[in-house]
């Protein structure tokens, strides 16, 4: 479920001091509840999953157009990502979170940036953005936790700009719906086998 940015803004997370001039662009409610200790299980479920493989095919189809426009256009080579195009945001990491853990490998296209007991963050470059993934572990209010996701964005440009307006339907109405149920899938059958 969509959340409106306090969801994401109103927490102390970390982020907010090492991305500061990222714009917010999505806050989700992740189908995942649990207990306090639960969001390590919740980033292996995560990272479990079959995104987007497992999706339909809508979501297949996107994300296939989008890796051909890709390629085509040259968006997504090695030159444009982070430590290339743009710097690491690892560089602006505090010295309490450096040389951390930085929780379960993500593969391409993002680099985890660091882990704590209720947040991880995950950041990937290309030729249009620089963004973040944000995955947090949030208390209910009932005395149990749910997931959250915040998507972090700085453009690049004009060009960057003009992405990020040409895929937010795509992404709101298709990609981020069935993202959120491949999740769900994977959440459940991690917490049935007892893991």
């Amino acid at each position: 479920m969509k959340l409106a940015p306090e969801a994401h803004t109103s927490r102390p997370w970390r982020i907010h001091g090492i991305a500061h001039d990222f714009t917010l662009e999505d806050v989700w409610e992740l189908p995942a509840s649990g207990g306090p200790d639960d969001f390590p299980r919740l980033l292996e479920a995560i990272w479990s999953g079959g995104f987007p493989e497992d999706s339909s095919l809508p979501v297949r189809f996107l994300w296939a157009v989008r890796e051909k426009l890709g390629a085509l256009f040259g968006w997504d080579g090695e030159e444009d990502g982070v430590g290339a195009r743009v710097p690491s945001l690892a560089e602006r990491l505090p010295d309490d979170l450096r040389g951390r853990p930085t929780g379960p490998p993500t593969g391409k296209p993002f680099s985890a940036l660091y882990l704590t007991d209720d947040e991880w963050a995950a950041e990937m470059a290309n030729r249009t953005v620089h963004s973040v993934m944000h995955l947090s572990w949030v208390p209910d209010g009932s005395g149990g936790h749910r997931g959250r996701m915040a998507v972090l964005v700085k453009t690049n440009g004009r060009l960057g700009t003009a992405y990020m307006a040409a895929v937010a339907p795509f992404r709101h109405l298709i990609v981020y719906p069935q993202l959120m149920r491949s999740w769900e899938r994977s959440w459940k059958e991690l917490t049935a086998s007892g893991r």
